[in-house]
């Protein structure tokens, strides 16, 4: 089924994709893409495909700037519209991801999980997933973890099919982009439970 849906939505969006990549390139310079690696099914490792939003701009020491400081205004377009995720239909199509699943978040999160936060790897990661659908990046981690643990303890095909129609309003209402006065999540520093 993801198969299928990725290869369709890769086929219907390719305008879309061009488009934006051109705009990206123009804008924003190369790369076009925002790759890292990010854990999966099973806690293994693949390679996740981002457009890129932000800028590559360092201070006077070579590190990188705040990225309040670097998240350019159409970066944060293609945010709030989630053009940035379309890439993730790749690894859809790669069977490193599903449509519908945990968001994979950063590798260095993994020594930090409890066990019941770990079983978020017990399904594969996915583009849009039930936290996302209940406040998305503006709800804190401790509600983030239990509602993705509450889809792997529930995981259905019509639980699906529901969560991908309601991502659809919420990216059309643009709901839950980010947290008040920040341009991303803030760090996951570990909690109980």
């Amino acid at each position: 089924m993801d198969i299928l849906l990725s290869l369709s939505s890769l086929f219907l969006l390719s305008p879309v994709i061009l488009i934006v990549s051109i705009l990206i390139k123009l804008k924003l310079g190369s790369p076009v893409l925002f790759t890292q690696q990010r854990p999966g099914y099973k806690e293994k490792l693949f390679t996740l495909y981002k457009f890129r939003t932000m800028t590559n701009q360092r201070d006077t020491e070579g590190k990188l700037l705040p990225d309040e400081t670097r998240l350019t205004k159409f970066g944060r377009f293609l945010r709030s519209t989630s053009l940035d995720e379309l890439p993730e239909l790749f690894n859809v199509l790669k069977g490193e991801m599903s449509f519908v699943g945990p968001r994979p978040l950063l590798q260095e999160y993994l020594p930090l999980y409890s066990k019941e936060q770990r079983r978020r790897h017990e399904v594969k990661p996915g583009i849009t997933g039930w936290a996302q659908i209940n406040g998305r990046n503006n709800i804190n981690w401790k509600n983030k973890f239990e509602l993705d643990i509450w889809y792997v303890k529930h995981i259905s095909f019509i639980l699906d099919i529901k969560i991908l129609w309601l991502t659809f309003w919420k990216v059309i209402r643009r709901e839950g982009i980010a947290q008040e006065g920040r341009a991303t999540m803030e760090k996951f520093t570990g909690t109980e439970g």
